[in-house]
């Protein structure tokens, strides 16, 4: 089983430096464009299944990657982070209002915590849930389209790292391509956040 696994096209909020977890903006020009170009580059895989975060961010941008006849299966165990009270705020206002947190969420992944938010190990084992869901519904090759944080997430399962280890690059870029194969039971990472296509 291969993983195609792809960061959503930019949005206004994403150009505005604003936090969007659970809240949502609209894919920007140059996110159409992205999601295009890597439409293209991948119009050769058939997927058995197309799996995408409910955020419509994610939904679009599955929409300009799947054929016809695809079944689009949208899964909420690879929606975003929730951010609660620190959604739609610019990162300098967040830096500015939640010193210590914001130095958390980017330093000491493991220590973070915002109101009304989920913790890095919250999601961690929401999005395990869901990448093992996936696997057990099997197919040779699936996409799916999710976002920034939630596909850090399946990296560093993969590779093993704790959550003090989260921010561990390569950052991931807009329409970003990461391709995991499973292979006897076990999880590699073929390509990590690649924007060839861009």
């Amino acid at each position: 089983m291969k993983l195609y696994i792809v960061r959503h096209g930019e949005t206004e909020w994403n150009k505005a430096k604003k936090l969007q977890g659970w809240k949502n903006s609209d894919l920007t020009d140059k996110g159409v464009e992205g999601a295009k170009l890597l439409s293209e580059r991948l119009k050769d895989v058939d997927f058995d299944f197309i799996y995408s975060s409910p955020q419509t961010r994610a939904l679009e941008t599955a929409n300009y990657i799947r054929k016809n006849d695809e079944e689009l299966i949208v899964l909420d165990q690879i929606k975003e982070m929730g951010f609660g009270e620190w959604e739609g705020l610019e990162r300098e206002k967040l830096e500015n209002l939640y010193g210590q947190e914001y130095h958390n969420f980017w330093k000491e992944p493991h220590l973070y915590k915002t109101s009304g938010g989920e913790t890095f190990e919250e999601l961690r084992k929401r999005v395990e849930a869901g990448i093992k869901n996936i696997i057990k519904n099997g197919g040779e090759n699936v996409l799916l389209v999710s976002h920034g944080v939630v596909i850090k997430t399946i990296q560093n399962m993969v590779k093993g790292h704790t959550l003090e280890e989260f921010w561990t690059p390569p950052f991931l870029e807009n329409t970003s391509l990461t391709l995991v194969e499973l292979k006897d039971d076990k999880l590699n990472i073929i390509l990590d956040a690649d924007t060839s296509h861009l």
